[in-house]
């Protein structure tokens, strides 16, 4: 259950909107089809060694019947600096095979049918339908996760018990966009280590006790402890 309240959680999105009205996602894709394979490829990995990854990989194939002609070593060569390319390139090839045998190679904009899709989980369709087909949905990973828990948007200890609490508490208006909003601000701001706190736009409604206060030591530039001051040196003891 939220520790904000509703004119709390409104005013958080209406800053994270202000501050970024139209928020993108950083994975490079140019149809739903690239999308999705960019998606899969993200599992445990960054979104700029992706791109890195993908760059080459669209060029050669950018369609289910091309990527599916390419092969699954033709895959693996254009991913290996990607983390578990292995698996990863035998899912996209099964996932195309898939495609074009059930979808007539289209990425279908349906849940139960992307989940049934190799290497494809809620939170992978989630992000394809936001993204590809703007449905209001909210993909939670590792940085939405910490941003729900620590503001006390919708705290919850699971992925799905995050993105329950979210569905339930995101007011509509903000909800296509929430996504990419509390991806971003816990990618760039409310960051695993040395969180920024006294520069975060959400500073006075977040609710997580262990924030970073002004002027603390935690608040140096660069997220690293304030230099100690020299100690004095202990006066002789007179004899």
């Amino acid at each position: 259950m939220t520790t904000l309240s509703p004119d709390a959680i409104d005013t958080l999105f209406a800053r994270l909107a202000a501050a970024n009205p139209e928020p993108k996602s950083e994975l490079e894709y140019t149809s739903p089809f690239t999308l999705l394979v960019a998606v899969l490829l993200s599992a445990q990995a960054t979104d700029v060694g992706v791109n890195k990854a993908t760059r080459g990989l669209f060029a050669a194939a950018d369609t289910a019947e091309s990527m599916l002609a390419l092969g699954e070593e033709g895959v693996r060569h254009h991913i290996r600096t990607v983390g578990l390319f292995n698996t990863k390139a035998k899912n996209v090839i099964a996932l195309c095979e898939i495609l074009l045998r059930e979808h007539g190679g289209q990425v279908p904009r349906d849940r139960a049918a992307l989940e049934a899709l190799p290497g494809v989980g809620r939170k992978t369709a989630n992000v394809v339908l936001n993204v590809a087909f703007g449905e209001p949905t909210i993909a939670v990973d590792t940085h939405i996760f910490r941003v729900a828990n620590r503001t006390g948007l919708a705290p919850g200890k699971t992925p799905d018990k995050v993105e329950q609490g979210l569905l339930q508490v995101v007011p509509q208006r903000w909800r296509l966009h929430a996504h990419h909003w509390l991806i971003l601000h816990g990618r760039y701001t409310c960051k695993a280590r040395a969180p920024a706190c006294p520069a975060c736009v959400l500073a006075d409604l977040c609710q997580w006790p262990e924030k970073v206060k002004p002027g603390s030591a935690a608040a140096a530039p660069g997220g690293k402890s304030a230099p100690a001051k020299p100690r004095r040196k202990p006066a002789a003891k007179r004899t």
